[in-house]
């Protein structure tokens, strides 16, 4: 009777055990995956920030460029706020209008010449490398808890726990398709 009784607290322990680790297993991954997001909007900050100083630098030379500007500062608004992959569409919109903006810069060589608008231009094409990586190390977050969700058993408590699937930062259709250049 004692022996069946310490068995039963020796299984009753190991079980007990056992969702005490599954659980903080989901925990530490769910926290990966934040903390990776946050990593993103480190950078995105950081992308914001210099925004105002790269449109007062390119402002003079580019009077007639008005909606390639405007395009930057509706999308680092937009970037405020919102869900993530909210957030995720200003910054491929911030990106695609950056683009355009240093490729408009071109012809403007007194422009070019600037150090400032060089430091700008350098600065911020470091934080895109940057903010690529971020979105890689989320994405790779975001994987691991997703599938530690999927797995048995981590499955049934996962979803006993509430824990849902987490988003991937991806990017929109229109940029999944073929660059088309042209040479005039």
């Amino acid at each position: 009777m004692v022996t069946w009784t310490i068995i039963g607290a020796i299984g009753l322990a190991v079980v007990v055990l056992f969702v005490i680790w599954i659980y903080n297993s989901l925990v530490k991954l769910k926290l990966r995956v934040e903390n990776a997001w946050s990593q993103i909007d480190v950078q995105l900050k950081r992308r914001y920030d210099l925004i105002p100083n790269l449109i007062e630098a390119v402002k003079g030379y580019m009077k007639h460029e008005k909606g390639v500007l405007e395009s930057v500062t509706k999308a680092r608004t937009a970037l405020l706020g919102g869900s993530t992959a909210d957030k995720a569409k200003a910054s491929d919109q911030i990106s695609g209008a950056l683009k355009s903006i240093f490729a408009v810069a071109e012809d403007y060589p007194k422009l070019q010449a600037s150090e400032n608008f060089k430091q700008l231009q350098e600065e911020l094409s470091g934080t895109e490398s940057k903010i690529a990586y971020a979105r890689q190390f989320y994405n790779d977050a975001v994987m691991d808890f997703n599938q530690a969700r999927q797995v048995f058993p981590k499955n049934i408590f996962a979803t006993l726990f509430g824990y849902t699937a987490k988003e991937f930062f991806g990017v929109e259709k229109k940029e999944r398709e073929n660059v088309k250049v042209k040479f005039d």
